[in-house]
């Protein structure tokens, strides 16, 4: 069953409560989606500790419900 980009939000901002969070879906299907996050938390960590981050707010779903996740990070200007 697919991820509704609502709970994907919502998850991520679980993790991450000051997160800017934006979320397309690129296909149409609920598998693909493109992400957008900027948290204050991703401040000094490296791209790949910011997506390890996120990935683990999505508590597993990713690779199952989540098929495809397209993840732009930062931390604010």
């Amino acid at each position: 069953m697919p991820m509704d980009a609502n709970e994907i939000e919502a998850l991520i901002k679980a993790a991450l409560p000051d997160a800017k969070v934006e979320i397309r879906d690129l296909a149409g299907d609920g598998d693909h989606y493109a992400a957008n996050v900027v948290s204050e938390t991703f401040r000094g960590i490296s791209r790949v500790q910011q997506h390890q981050l996120v990935y683990q707010a999505l508590k597993g779903n990713m690779g199952g419900e989540l098929h495809a996740l397209a993840l732009q990070t930062k931390a604010p200007d």
